[in-house]
């Protein structure tokens, strides 16, 4: 897991401005104070998937979404995961909101960071074991995208056991805490060329995709 330094820029707003050496000298101190104190857990677990025209089954997850049952048309299996880098981050973010709000940016930034490097390992590694059995992967794609409810976070929390699990719990709000995990749907398809070989929808230039998540593909 690393915070890297491109995409903490691209969430702290730059594109492609010229860093003063104090500001690139603190981003740097502060992804690696993440890195080193963040302690990265992650769970998944792969269901029997059924899509009807907008309703989605996987496991005992039923969900009504148009954007996901695009993303999951013609699989028959699906990974509900879950992911988060700790709390260090959400501790350090309360220790510089005291006395240095640039510093406190630049945290949440390289948390951002640091928990989407995270999930992309974990998907290497679901990746990996789809592959051995003839399967590929869809994009992930996270409660809150979308028309996929938030709601569902509920769901996917109760058939993980990520409270106990990873140590990851909602609150009434259905956001979680500590503040850098992340929850997905991988939806798994046999057909290769129905799969998506990019990391990220922003470094692809495929711009008719249907599985294209478009609030990404902007840089947003």
């Amino acid at each position: 897991m690393k915070a890297d330094r491109k995409e903490t820029l691209r969430y702290l707003g730059y594109r492609g401005q010229q860093l003063d050496p104090g500001t690139a000298e603190m981003i740097e101190a502060i992804a690696a104070e993440l890195e080193q104190g963040s302690s990265p857990k992650s769970v998944y677990q792969e269901y029997e998937c059924k899509v009807n025209g907008d309703r989605i089954r996987i496991g005992s997850l039923e969900v009504e979404s148009r954007h996901l049952a695009v993303n999951l048309k013609g699989c028959e299996r699906a990974v509900l995961l879950a992911a988060t880098i700790g709390r260090t981050a959400d501790f350090l973010i309360r220790k510089y909101s005291v006395c240095n709000m640039a510093k406190a940016a630049v945290v949440q930034a390289a948390g951002a960071a640091c928990i989407e490097s995270y999930v992309d390992e974990v998907e290497d590694a679901v990746r990996k074991q789809a592959r051995e059995r003839g399967l590929y992967l869809r994009p992930r794609f996270s409660p809150g995208y979308g028309d996929f409810a938030l709601d569902h976070q509920k769901d996917i929390f109760e058939m993980l056991a990520c409270g106990k699990r990873i140590g990851v719990v909602l609150t009434e709000g259905n956001l979680m805490m500590p503040s850098k995990s992340v929850t997905a749907v991988i939806g798994l398809t046999t057909k290769e060329r129905e799969s998506c070989q990019m990391e990220k929808c922003s470094l692809c230039m495929k711009t008719d995709c249907e599985f294209r998540q478009e609030g990404e593909a902007n840089g947003l």
